[in-house]
């Protein structure tokens, strides 16, 4: 029975002396190495961040003013014709200039 491999990357930085002591000091008081914190670390605030920049968090409130809008939307203004048509015609001008990705 043969396992797969699993693929590992290799992070290294420098860092100042002082920092490195503390990385050290935290990583012996958690009980990991410099290297399991420091990933452990990392990934913690890479989850942290992802989640900030992707996830829309609303109250039901907004959830359900939301929803409303999406179910009635309301008629568009003159500013959103005016948008509209702005686009079309910048759509119409280029039309030709695209470069054509097909072989």
């Amino acid at each position: 029975m043969s396992t797969a491999a699993t693929k590992q990357d290799r992070i290294g930085a420098r860092v100042p002396h002082e920092v490195y002591e503390t990385l050290c000091r935290a990583a012996e008081l958690t009980g990991a190495t410099v290297n399991q914190f420091l990933v452990q670390a990392a990934l913690k605030e890479a989850q942290e961040v992802i989640e900030r920049e992707e996830v829309i968090r609303l109250s039901p409130r907004d959830w359900n003013w939301l929803l409303d809008l999406m179910e009635n939307p309301p008629k568009p203004n003159a500013k959103l014709k005016a948008a509209l048509n702005r686009y079309q015609k910048a759509k119409r001008d280029d039309a030709g200039t695209a470069f054509n990705w097909e072989p």
